[in-house]
């Protein structure tokens, strides 16, 4: 009789572990200070780690449709975040179901709405949001690079801001740059870093640590060191095929490199935490999205 009470308290309190709200989603904004520095397919294959990782993944994807994630992953959005808005469609079909736990939203033209909205068409869109807020665990956001970009105000949205780098000079000042905006105009001041298309972590640690001594002199931020993903033949031979690295190729230094970034993320400090679920997020990116990058040059 005993064991079977306890048993049954046993059974009790994995339910109760079960039933109990869990923490909100992180958001990630993946920006870049320039194009060609492999942003998109960071995005890809991070989403893959994290999903290995036990998290339930959500991409949003601010990019055209010729160069964005659903073209990485050979799919076709038949709907966007501009039907929800429009209320031709609700969330949930909108949503693109990529590889395990990983779903996609294509929002550039949803994005590029929000600061056109009514007040009623702001709620409705809170609204559908708030049906994600049990289902989703990180959130990775995938800025466009063009010279409409909404890079900063979904990086204002966002609890944490990621800026992917490469070897290049051009690339290492366009992302001091973006710092620099939204560090002195909008007072954001913790940054992640990750260094792609490098031969050696030695190099990764080396571009990183140029960046943090500049920036540490010159701007009031918070540098926080992500990790760093090899110049890999395997990275293209799977981005070829339309399928993620670690897919592919999960014993490549690629693959390696991905699962290291994943585990780094989700350690990393937020000082920027926000309470609420992803109906905040929307909240907070509707109120952003009148916000301009107009006078952002490098």
């Amino acid at each position: 009789m005993t064991r079977l009470i306890l048993q049954d308290q046993a059974a009790g309190l994995r339910n109760l572990t079960f039933y109990q709200k869990r923490d909100p989603a992180r958001v990630f904004t993946i920006a870049g200070g320039k194009s060609r520095v492999g942003k998109t397919s960071m995005v890809v294959n991070l989403a893959a780690a994290l999903a290995q990782n036990g998290q339930r993944v959500l991409l949003i994807d601010e990019n055209p449709c010729h160069n964005n994630i659903c073209t990485s992953l050979g799919l076709q959005a038949r709907f966007d975040l501009l039907h929800v808005i429009h209320k031709d469609k609700r969330l949930d079909p909108v949503l693109l179901q990529g590889p395990e736990n990983i779903t996609i939203l294509s929002a550039m033209r949803g994005i590029h709405a929000l600061n056109k909205l009514n007040p009623l068409e702001q709620d409705w869109l809170v609204k559908s949001f708030s049906e994600l807020t049990e289902s989703v665990d990180i959130v990775l956001i995938d800025t466009a690079m063009t010279g409409t970009t909404h890079v900063l105000p979904l990086s204002l949205a966002s609890e944490q801001v990621m800026i992917v780098i490469s070897g290049s000079a051009a690339s290492i000042t366009g992302a001091y740059a973006l710092i620099k905006i939204m560090s002195q105009e909008y007072s954001k001041q913790h940054f992640l870093i990750l260094v792609n298309k490098v031969e050696s972590e030695t190099e990764a640690l080396m571009i990183y640590q140029n960046l943090y001594r500049v920036a540490r002199q010159y701007l009031s931020v918070s540098l926080e060191y992500a990790g760093y993903v090899e110049s890999d033949e395997r990275l293209r031979s799977a981005t070829q095929l339309c399928k993620p690295v670690i897919e592919m190729f999960p014993a490549s230094q690629a693959a390696i490199c991905f699962r290291h970034v994943a585990e780094n993320i989700l350690r990393s400090t937020c000082p920027d935490k926000y309470s609420g679920g992803m109906d905040h997020f929307m909240q907070r990116l509707i109120m952003t999205s009148h916000l301009s990058m107009a006078n952002f040059t490098v």
